[in-house]
């Protein structure tokens, strides 16, 4: 029975304080994101199984093994959605996309993928991510890297590297393929099966191999970029030149290619040591992607960051969410009477001071009993309401801080707590 009541290994429930962690790092991304022009969007936690197929690429691991895919009761294929962007595509798709238009979007949420836990990953984990479609400029490139960089520095992580390549245009795949598939050959025994299986299918993926035996093969390859054409080097140096004037510090990672078909151009990562060995902390790139149903393909940038990560990375700084208590007020009723008062009292309290939390003990407990309670959760407050205090139509107002108590009218309760928040 005990197996029922918990959570599924790579999941986990989230509890105060922690949750107010979590809850920092999310509306940081709201703040910031919306600086830059991006609105929320929410999009299912499932999609038809081809909403991430076509977009992700079916030779990629995401598509191939971590993917929740299971048949509904009408015989379709769905997925829990394993990242953000193609059901962001969906959307935009479904809502229409006029020519010339730019979207600018941030999302939060769930994502699925059934890959081994690790350290920061679980099989249920969480993102904020944002995308940019409609538009193809380099400069869009370097500002949503330099959105990134904001978005850290606010929520407190500091030391971050950003690494930056590009994926040059589908053109350019045929000359990059066929000069990895060089490199690699001479090596394929030494190489994983997966590998193996990726030089017939998508040579590309074996860059992006974690097997040690494989990184290390990768490692020599021949760095992207000089294999580029004109265009895409043009566009690439282009990003870097925004970068370097909007004072972005970064690194060029020759073999970068991220773990998505959908890429083309700039791909980057954000990596931080206070991760481990699987340090990257965030990623993401600009993508071309054919809208479902559209016959021309869309242009975007964007990224995403994992929240366990983020939460890592800053404890790993020391950074911690400053701790809240439990409540602003709790109202000590003493005695039957006093249960209604302090019920009617703890209403109007909550209304007449936006945003102000407060308990009110209707147990009828013993004053020392329900002080020890307010002590436990850590309140500012304690209005006590007693028999002398019903008789006369007060409230004995007491600041936790610093012991000091006054006895005031009813009236008077709201202004002697906004005087003293």
């Amino acid at each position: 029975m005990a197996a029922l009541t918990e959570p599924l290994p790579g999941t986990a429930d989230l509890w105060e304080p922690e949750v107010l962690e979590w809850t920092g790092v999310e509306e940081a991304a709201r703040a910031v994101f919306s600086l830059y022009g991006y609105g929320e969007v929410r999009t299912p936690v499932f999609e038809r199984t081809d909403v991430f197929v076509r977009a992700i690429g079916d030779e990629t691991d995401v598509v191939q093994k971590e993917m929740y895919t299971f048949q509904d009761r009408g015989g379709r294929s769905l997925t829990l959605r394993p990242e953000g962007t193609a059901g962001v595509i969906r959307a935009i798709a479904h809502r229409g996309l006029s020519p010339g238009e730019q979207v600018r979007v941030y999302y939060l949420g769930p994502m699925f993928r059934g890959e081994r836990p690790a350290a920061g990953r679980r099989r249920q984990f969480h993102q904020v991510g944002v995308e940019s479609v409609g538009s193809c400029l380099p400069q869009d490139d370097a500002e949503a890297i330099a959105m990134l960089v904001h978005y850290l520095e606010v929520i407190g992580i500091r030391g971050g590297r950003v690494l930056l390549n590009s994926r040059g245009l589908p053109e350019d795949r045929g000359p990059v393929g066929a000069a990895l598939r060089r490199h690699f050959q001479p090596h394929l025994d030494a190489l994983c099966a997966d590998c193996r299986r990726r030089f017939e299918t998508n040579v590309w993926r074996m860059l992006d191999c974690k097997e040690p035996a494989c990184r290390e093969i990768a490692e020599r390859a021949p760095a992207m970029v000089d294999l580029l054409g004109t265009e895409s080097r043009a566009f690439f140096a282009a990003v870097l030149g925004a970068l370097d004037d909007l004072g972005v510090a970064y690194e060029i990672a020759p073999r970068l290619v991220r773990g998505l078909d959908y890429y083309v151009h700039t791909v980057f990562e954000v990596v931080h040591s206070g991760l481990g060995a699987q340090d990257a902390l965030a990623g993401g790139g600009r993508y071309r992607i054919s809208l479902p149903g559209g016959k021309t393909p869309v242009d975007g940038v964007g990224f995403a960051a994992g929240v366990e990560r983020l939460l890592m990375a800053r404890e790993s700084l020391g950074v911690r969410q400053p701790p809240q208590p439990g409540a602003d007020a709790y109202i000590v009723a003493l005695g039957n009477e006093a249960v209604g008062a302090a019920l009617i009292l703890a209403r109007d309290l909550r209304r007449a001071t936006p945003g102000f939390r407060v308990l009110a003990d209707y147990s009828a407990r013993s004053m020392k009993a329900q002080m020890r309670t307010a002590n436990r959760i850590g309140v500012p407050f304690t209005l006590i309401l007693g028999e002398t205090e019903l008789a006369e139509g007060k409230v004995t107002c007491r600041d936790m801080r610093g012991a000091e108590q006054h006895t005031v009218s009813r009236d008077a309760v709201v202004a002697w707590l906004r005087q003293r928040r």
